[in-house]
């Protein structure tokens, strides 16, 4: 049974950090219509949207 490692916070922000970043590149030039009619774009938008929420709550 493994046991949960533990990461110091700063990791976290880290991470929340690096996601930021990956959003504002995958919808850089993008307008709203656009961006919602881009499959790819829309989806790992909102994936590291979600990681974002995922870090923040640790």
């Amino acid at each position: 049974m493994s046991e949960s490692i533990h990461r110091e916070w700063r990791f976290y922000l880290n991470d929340m950090i690096e996601f930021a970043e990956k959003v504002m590149t995958y919808t850089e030039g993008l307008d709203q219509e656009s961006f919602v009619a881009s499959g790819l774009n829309y989806d790992v938008t909102v994936r590291n949207l979600e990681l974002i929420g995922e870090a923040a709550t640790h």
